[in-house]
């Protein structure tokens, strides 16, 4: 298979995939707690990164700073992040999650993963080792390209 049919394919899969988490997201009067996709996102960019101003979110998503502001208002009225000094002395103020939106991003990450483990659960150790591997070396090569790289966190257990 030659790079241009793996890219039809994995385009295909990927739309499929973007529509099982779509239809998996918690929805209704009970998921009230529930993190829209953008909340979801921008909380798991500042667990793992640290406080970021509006043009930090600008740099690492490439997207206008209209569309964080617009993103963070509810997060900062629902006390999910809280602004702050830079701690570096700059003068833009940061956006840092609170303790519930840890607790909030932490809940949604749990039920998230334990919905994905449910289909892996009959995959062999190796094979699910080597899913992880190639889907992190997808993603580093598209973040590469990009030149908008993801911290990520030191890897659990």
């Amino acid at each position: 298979m030659e790079a241009r049919e793996a890219g039809e394919h994995i385009e295909r899969e990927l739309l499929i995939l973007m529509r099982h988490r779509e239809l998996a997201a918690p929805r209704g009067p009970r998921d009230a707690d529930a993190l829209d996709r953008s909340a979801y996102v921008l909380l798991s960019r500042l667990e793992v990164q640290g406080p970021m101003s509006i043009p930090d979110f600008v740099e690492a998503f490439g997207l206008a700073p209209s569309t964080f502001t617009r993103q963070t208002a509810p997060l900062l009225r629902d006390g999910l992040v809280e602004r702050m000094l830079d701690p570096d002395g700059g003068v833009a103020r940061k956006l840092r999650i609170t303790e519930k939106g840890a607790k909030r991003l932490a809940a949604q990450r749990e039920e998230t993963a334990s919905k994905l483990a449910e289909v892996l659960t009959d995959w062999p150790a190796e094979r699910l080792r080597r899913f992880v591997a190639d889907l992190e070396r997808f993603n580093t090569d598209i973040e590469r390209l990009a030149g908008r790289p993801w911290p990520r966190a030191a890897r659990r257990g």
